[in-house]
C-alpha cells in the first residue's frame, strides 16, 4: 500500500427479516438512495439465506466520515429507531477492509482500490 492510499470500510447489516411493509419498503429505498449519495460512498452487496431468513448488506465506503455521514442521515435514524416493526433482530460490523484479493474471475466493488495483495 503506497503511503497516499486511504483506507477503505465496510459496513455489514445483517437481519432477521420480519414482516415488511410498504412504509419498510419506502425507507428501505430512501435509505440506498442517501448512501448512494453520499460521496464517498463505493458500493454495496446483499445476500440472503432463505432457510434462516437473515439477510445481509454490505455496503463499502472510501472513509468512516461517509459512513457517519449516512448514519447521521435523517431517513437512517428514522428507520434505525423503527427497526423493531419490521426486523426480528440484526447486528452491525464495521470493518476496515485490508486487502482484497481472488482468483479474477469475479469483478469486486472494490477489486480495483489501491490495497495490498495477499501474501503468497
Amino acid at each position: 500500500m503506497t503511503s497516499s492510499a486511504q483506507p477503505l470500510y465496510s459496513a455489514t447489516f445483517i437481519f432477521a427479516k420480519g414482516e415488511w411493509d410498504d412504509e419498510f419498503h419506502r425507507l428501505d429505498q430512501a435509505i440506498a438512495a442517501a448512501a448512494k449519495a453520499t460521496p464517498g460512498y463505493l458500493g454495496e452487496e446483499s445476500w440472503e439465506n432463505t432457510a434462516t431468513g437473515l439477510v445481509s448488506n454490505v455496503y463499502y465506503w472510501a472513509s468512516l466520515d461517509a459512513l457517519q455521514a449516512l448514519m447521521r442521515h435523517p431517513v437512517h435514524l428514522e428507520a434505525k429507531a423503527r427497526q423493531a416493526s419490521w426486523l426480528k433482530g440484526y447486528q452491525v460490523v464495521v470493518a476496515q477492509v485490508l486487502r482484497t484479493y481472488g482468483d479474477g474471475q469475479l469483478a469486486g466493488l472494490i477489486a480495483s482500490a489501491d490495497l495490498p495483495a495477499a501474501p503468497g
